[in-house]
C-alpha cells in the first residue's frame, strides 16, 4: 500500500512523503520494472538533492530573491548606496531583494540633500536609466549619467508603469513583486496560409 498523500504546503512534509514514496517503490520490482515508472522513480530520487543544491528556505518572511546577474540568485535584501565623490556614504536604503535598483534613485538623492549634500550630478549603472530617473534629473537640474539599457531605450514593453525591468535577472518584476519565470522571444515569422 502506498503511503498518504502530503495535503499541506510544507516543504519538510513534501520531502518526507516523497522519501516513503521512493522507499516503497523501488522495493518492488513489480513496479520499477515498467519503464514509464522506473524513469519517474530515478527523476523524484534526485528532487531532494535539487532542492537541497538550489533553494533557499528562509525563516524571514520578508526576505526576496533578488539577481546580482540572470544566472545568480540570492534571497534576502538589497542594500542602495549614494556617495560623494570622497567616497563618504550620503545615504543608505535596503529594500528585500527583487526590488528594482532605479527607484531608489529619488530617495537617495532626497536624503542626500537632507545630509547637507549638494547634488549635482548621479553616476549609475544601467539599472537607474529608467524613464522615471531622467525626469527627475531634468526636473531637478541633476546631470544623470547611466548608460541606457536597450530594452529600456528601445522600449520593449508599452506600458512601463505596470512592470519594472529587474536588469540584473533579465526579467519583468510584476506589481506585487513576482518576477516573470522565463523569456521567450516572438518570431518575426509569419504562418504562410496554404492555398485552398
Amino acid at each position: 500500500m502506498l503511503p498518504g498523500k502530503n495535503e499541506d504546503n510544507d516543504l519538510d512534509h513534501e520531502l518526507n512523503y516523497s522519501q516513503k514514496l521512493i522507499n516503497h517503490v523501488k522495493d518492488s520490482e513489480m513496479l520499477t520494472s515498467v519503464p514509464g515508472i522506473k524513469e519517474k522513480l530515478n527523476l523524484l530520487r534526485e528532487t531532494p538533492d535539487d532542492i537541497a543544491d538550489y533553494y533557499t528556505v528562509s525563516k524571514d518572511t520578508d526576505a526576496r530573491t533578488g539577481h546580482k546577474t540572470e544566472d545568480s540568485s540570492f534571497s534576502g535584501y538589497k542594500t542602495h548606496i549614494a556617495m560623494s565623490e570622497e567616497r563618504i556614504i550620503t545615504a543608505a536604503t535596503v529594500t528585500s531583494g527583487e526590488k528594482t535598483d532605479g527607484k531608489q534613485l529619488p530617495v537617495l538623492i532626497e536624503i542626500s540633500k537632507s545630509n547637507g549634500m549638494k547634488v549635482d550630478c548621479v553616476i549609475g549603472d544601467t539599472a537607474y536609466s529608467g524613464t522615471a530617473n531622467p525626469e527627475l534629473a531634468n526636473k531637478e537640474k541633476i546631470q544623470l549619467i547611466s548608460r541606457l539599457y536597450p530594452c529600456i531605450s528601445q522600449g520593449c514593453h508599452k506600458d512601463g508603469d505596470c512592470f519594472d525591468y529587474n536588469r540584473d535577472a533579465g526579467m519583468y518584476v510584476c506589481p506585487d513583486g513576482h518576477m516573470a519565470v522565463r523569456r521567450t522571444k516572438e518570431s518575426g515569422k509569419k504562418e504562410k496560409k496554404m492555398p485552398r
